[in-house]
């Protein structure tokens, strides 16, 4: 029983033998390529958050600079974290926020430099956006009215939309084109249903414009 048992076992390690040195190469470079992937996507889970932790330090930097008011810290700040940090969202969000400190201080070129790295650089679809918004309203501060609209020539995300509307609304106020301008905010009316302070207000560029948009709503009254 044992010879048997010993015959056996040779046989089994004999076919273990030949498959290995038919596929023991294969096998080693396979198992090569799966831990080498998974070492490589642990690595860049450690560098994605290595990263975030870093640009979430800078960016409470833009913020508390912004709030003392401190012009070359914001400036200085905000250039470190589109430096090192660009792809992460709080890049992103940095320059949100110190876009509109620049434009408070009076630094409308710069307010507008930040704003449109957002939306030429931004992995989420609201920061672009939130960034078309606010630069499209600082260019029709400045005058340039056909800039603005370019900026509002794209789909919004949908909670954006309505806002998107009013602001299109006053650029063509703004270019003496009332027709539009009234179609435009008819729109902003119908999409801010679910913000009814803002629609409010909406409502009121219309009436002064003439029209009342309760008059043919189908929700009546309701505000």
């Amino acid at each position: 029983m044992a010879k048997a048992l010993d015959l056996e076992e040779q046989e089994q390690l004999d076919q273990i033998k030949h498959f290995w040195k038919k596929y023991g190469n294969l096998i080693s470079w396979v198992l090569i390529v799966i831990l080498g992937a998974y070492a490589a996507w642990n690595g860049y889970q450690y560098w994605q958050r290595d990263q975030a932790a870093k640009a979430a330090v800078l960016f409470d930097e833009v913020e508390r600079s912004a709030s003392a008011g401190d012009l070359a810290r914001v400036q200085r700040s905000l250039a470190d974290i589109k430096d090192k940090y660009a792809g992460t969202l709080f890049a992103h969000q940095a320059s949100l926020l110190a876009a509109k400190f620049l434009s408070a201080q009076g630094k409308t070129a710069e307010a507008q430099a930040a704003l449109k790295w957002v939306v030429g650089a931004a992995p989420e679809p609201a920061y672009r956006d939130i960034a078309r918004l606010r630069l499209s309203a600082l260019l029709l501060d400045a005058g340039s009215l056909d800039d603005a609209l370019a900026q509002l020539a794209q789909p919004m995300v949908p909670s954006l939309m309505g806002l998107a509307s009013d602001l299109k609304g006053d650029i063509l106020s703004a270019k003496d084109q009332k027709p539009e301008a009234l179609a435009a905010y008819k729109k902003a009316w119908d999409e801010l249903s679910d913000i009814p302070d803002y629609r409010r207000l909406v409502e009121a560029k219309l009436n002064a414009l003439g029209v009342d948009p309760q008059a043919n709503s189908p929700s009546g009254n309701v505000k």
